[in-house]
């Protein structure tokens, strides 16, 4: 193959992450050749250095935690958890970094894997610069899709390049632990690796420049999680700035906005994200590098007929699950669209709309205790126009939630549409929630009338009874 040679696909992906992956399955499954471009590994970020190894840092905490307030356990499990053996576990579910059986799975869906950097060098077009140097143009027929995700965004500090701070990538990679740890952020990644490495016995300082955790969510969720924090040992100040920060003799040190001084051996910043498309040829069609792109519900950028921008990168919902449900909604609309069907511009939940990005995203939080939510947060439902009411019960309500652990604490909360009797959002907040969401993502994904609700009946004696006691509280 020369280096001039210019290769027709159907499809074109750039970022063989999950997006991309379930893009190239889909496109693969109603026949289309498609081409897949990657710079790291096959599987992304998820795979690596997110989803994967986080819960895998996550899953002994919580089981410890626990197994602590379990009857005839909790003497058994008083001592630390085995950290060696959970970050090599860790490492188990991260296939040591290696993405051989992921590019497996690829090639046996049929699709063409390019490694290297893929730009786009004009309409349906893309350049693919290989780690050696070689390149390749790739051509489009029908789509290129951009599912490049997104990457960690550092503030702009005084010493922050020296000091070498880790972000979400090096948190879950780490391969040791560290005696001290500073974690500035409030939002999933930081409460999530707070409340791991804290559980791992690293003695963990949270910084949080608002008011409190989880402030996407409804604000008893960030509450709950900040109070176990402190219970397990973390230091957690809320309120509070970083202002600069610089490493002496190995020591961090960072200094707050009230002019405090915290040392420790690592420095965790967890402070937002940005797209990779800054360097992707965004110019070379007309838009500006470094931008979201947005797009509209089958996932196709305005102003194209061949552009389409799937998961992170459109900031829609920066969540692995829901990027992969964006790809099989682009999957679908662009092999209907090479096959010349029209698609109507304004059927919802139809199979080439997206819609539950902005009705039904469901998330859960893999703190201790968990924090899972879907659809609109009370002031999220009010500030769209919705009037609604809010239904809060204790979780430590129903029978299931004190023999899943003594002194099972948490809190649920249902968002009713007053109008059309239906959920705009639920969030559960307790042990164990997060196995709930999913009933919850039914039931407003569905649009199911509360009166209907009424008829799905939980098993007793489980934690779900929780939906029984909702009802019966709305309905009074």
């Amino acid at each position: 193959m020369t280096e001039t040679e210019t290769i027709a696909y159907d499809v074109v992906v750039l970022g063989a992450g999950p997006v991309g992956e379930n893009v190239a399955d889909r496109t693969r499954a109603a026949g289309l050749t498609t081409a897949v471009v990657e710079s790291e590994l096959v599987g992304g970020e998820c795979s690596y250095w997110a989803c994967m190894p986080s819960k895998a840092l996550l899953r002994p905490v919580i089981a410890h935690a626990d197994a602590r307030r379990t009857p005839g356990l909790r003497r058994a499990v008083q001592g630390p958890l085995d950290a060696a053996e959970v970050l090599a576990h860790r490492t188990y579910e991260t296939s040591d970094w290696n993405d051989e059986g992921q590019v497996g799975w690829l090639e046996g869906i049929g699709a063409a894997l390019y490694r290297g950097h893929g730009r786009l060098a004009g309409p349906r077009t893309v350049e693919v610069t290989a780690p050696d140097g070689t390149r390749r143009t790739l051509t489009a027929r029908h789509a290129v899709v951009v599912c490049t995700g997104s990457s960690a965004q550092l503030p702009d500090l005084p010493g922050l390049a020296d000091v070498k701070p880790w972000t979400s990538r090096e948190a879950t990679s780490a391969k040791a632990v560290p005696g001290r740890l500073i974690v500035v952020g409030g939002g999933v990644v930081a409460a999530e690796m707070a409340t791991a490495w804290q559980g791992l016995g690293t003695q963990v300082t949270l910084l949080v420049r608002g008011k409190g955790l989880l402030n996407r969510m409804e604000p008893f969720a960030g509450e709950l999680v900040a109070e176990a924090l402190t219970e397990a040992g973390a230091d957690v100040r809320t309120g509070t700035s970083v202002e600069s920060v610089s490493r002496q003799n190995g020591t961090v040190v960072a200094v707050t906005g009230s002019g405090d001084r915290i040392e420790a051996d690592e420095i965790l910043f967890a402070t937002g994200r940005a797209p990779r498309t800054d360097d992707i040829g965004l110019d070379t069609v007309g838009l500006k590098p470094g931008i979201w792109l947005e797009t509209d519900d089958s996932l196709r950028v305005p102003g194209t007929d061949w552009l389409y921008a799937v998961g992170d990168v459109n900031h829609r919902a920066l969540l692995t699950h829901q990027g992969k449900y964006q790809a099989r909604i682009a999957g679908a609309a662009i092999a209907a669209r090479a096959a010349g069907d029209e698609l109507p511009e304004d059927e919802p939940w139809g199979a080439h709309a997206a819609t539950a990005d902005h009705h039904a995203v469901p998330q859960v939080v893999f703190t201790e205790p968990e924090a899972a939510a879907v659809g609109l947060s009370l002031a999220e439902a009010e500030q769209a126009g919705y009037r609604v009411r809010a239904v809060d019960v204790e979780m430590a309500s129903v029978a299931g939630a004190g023999l899943y652990r003594d002194g099972y604490k948490g809190r649920a909360r249902m968002v009713v549409d007053l109008e059309d009797e239906i959920l705009r959002g639920v969030t559960f907040v307790g042990p164990g929630v997060g196995e709930l969401i999913h009933s919850a993502t039914v039931a407003v994904a569905g649009q199911v009338p509360v009166g209907r609700l009424w008829h799905a009946v939980p098993s007793y004696p489980t934690i779900s009874e929780v939906w029984l006691r909702l009802l019966e509280a709305y309905r009074g």
